[in-house]
């Protein structure tokens, strides 16, 4: 889905609605604003909260995390290493806001012996991850823009940085990904630089 439509469609969701991003054969992404929420996130913004949700064929709905996105791109890169650099450049793309269906196509001809979704799937939940940063936690980030926090860690787990273990714990106690992947494009920290080139974070 383009990222602008993407956006407004989170933006416009009306409280108590679903709203399907897309949907494969035995999986369907959607979106949903609750009209309350629970006491843990009281100091949201109730007009801004929205919730994604995943729906695989024979199960109940859930509510995916960053972490699940991090560890079907960490399990592509291990079984084929040789397009790292590919998946690295879709979902920069991706992070640019460019449409993740045509980003795909590069890779959806190639077979990767381990994942948890279909790539479509992923692509999109990785589009609404960025989504979700840009829109809900603006104010807070220490980063600009905010949501190179998610994609510093997309860029790290997509690159192997450390056992997979040792990243998910820290992504899980939410500290900040290796500076390696962001300080260059985040405006600001003072190794901030302009046209940059594309991958400029792989030595």
């Amino acid at each position: 889905m383009d990222y602008n439509h993407a956006f407004e469609l989170v933006k416009n969701l009306e409280f108590d609605t679903n709203k399907q991003i897309i949907k494969t054969d035995r999986e369907e992404l959607y979106i949903f604003r609750p009209s309350k929420i629970s006491k843990r996130f009281k100091n949201y913004d109730i007009n801004k909260n929205f919730q994604i949700w995943l729906k695989e064929e024979g199960k109940e709905p859930f509510r995916p995390n960053h972490l699940r996105v991090m560890l079907d791109l960490n399990l592509r890169a291990r079984s084929r290493p040789d397009l790292k650099r590919e998946m690295l450049l879709v979902f920069d793309k991706i992070f640019y806001h460019n449409y993740p269906e045509s980003e795909i196509k590069k890779l959806s001809k190639e077979h990767f012996e381990h994942s948890l979704n279909p790539l479509e799937i992923i692509a999109n939940l990785s589009q609404l991850f960025i989504i979700e940063q840009e829109y809900c936690y603006y104010k807070e980030s220490n980063y600009i823009p905010p949501t190179l926090f998610y994609q510093g860690w997309v860029r790290a787990f997509i690159d192997g940085y450390k056992e997979v273990d040792i990243m998910s714990l820290s992504l899980g106690n939410r500290q900040p990904p290796p500076k390696d992947y962001t300080n260059k494009e985040n405006k600001k920290g003072k190794d901030f630089e302009e046209n940059l080139e594309p991958l400029w974070y792989l030595h």
